[in-house]
């Protein structure tokens, strides 16, 4: 299992970085594909991956990607990626009240929940990548704070862990090892920073404001990871998927990075 899982998590990492690397059209068709293949995992656990309500979260998640390049002249489209979430959040409940009493309201909360969660956050590596200055180089913070702090944190929590986080959520996390993936996660974009200084023009005060990004994006990884094992929890699900050998579904590889985009995203933005 653990060779399995070795070389499909490099396999993926090497895909990760072409698709990073190409950016432009093709991270945005992959990372509406992404999306889709995990909304579709998330809403097969809540059990309404067959319904009219996944139809408009997909239909929805496919019409939010095309948003994101949308250009009509018309000086508003930066508004559109939010006009058609609330859309898609009228159609759920467009669907719940005329299908009433078919669906719960659990059910229609968790296809928005849906939405939000897996396709708009996950937008933000692709709008990392391609919609702020030096994307090509800060989108990979969102990779060295989710993947490589999740790395550090276990490797930390092998070696020096005792004392439990969250012992009825992940018994296996220790405070050590969260403290370890925080600190290696800012020790990895320092060097990071430092081998691309010169293309991303930064000095020492930006490299240590990026090594911060990092410290919160790290704690902020974290939080995702554990969401995604509360959700699993509730539902009593081990994996949300098996389309990645040894490592699951892709919410199970990208809990992390699902919550750590939009933070590195708009951090950079503001600070960099």
């Amino acid at each position: 299992m653990f060779k399995i899982r070795l070389l499909s998590g490099i396999i993926l990492l090497a895909i990760t970085i072409l698709l990073i690397h190409l950016g432009g059209y093709v991270l945005l068709i992959a990372s509406a594909a992404v999306s889709l293949i995990g909304l579709m995992e998330l809403y097969r656990v809540i059990g309404i991956h067959k319904t009219p309500l996944a139809v408009i979260g997909y239909f929805a998640t496919a019409f939010y990607y095309v948003s994101l390049e949308v250009e009509l002249g018309t000086g508003y489209e930066e508004h559109f990626p939010l006009m058609l979430v609330l859309f898609a959040l009228v159609a759920f409940l467009f669907c719940y009240v005329l299908s009433y009493p078919k669906y719960q309201a659990k059910e229609v909360m968790g296809a928005f929940f849906g939405l939000l969660y897996v396709s708009v956050m996950l937008s933000y590596i692709y709008l990392t990548r391609d919609d702020i200055e030096g994307g090509k180089y800060l989108v990979w913070l969102i990779f060295l704070c989710s993947w490589g702090s999740d790395t550090l944190a276990y490797c930390t929590g092998m070696l020096f862990g005792k004392h439990k986080m969250t012992p009825k959520l992940s018994p296996k996390k220790t405070w050590e090892g969260a403290i370890g993936g925080v600190i290696g996660a800012s020790l990895l974009t320092v060097l990071f920073a430092w081998i691309f200084r010169e293309p991303m023009q930064l000095n020492t005060t930006k490299i240590i404001v990026l090594a911060v990004i990092a410290a919160a994006g790290a704690v902020i990884s974290m939080i995702g990871d554990l969401a995604a094992s509360a959700i699993k929890r509730n539902y009593d699900i081990k994996d949300y998927g098996k389309l990645i050998p040894g490592h699951g579904g892709i919410l199970d590889r990208f809990d992390s990075v699902i919550f750590t985009a939009p933070i590195i995203f708009y951090l950079a933005l503001f600070f960099i």
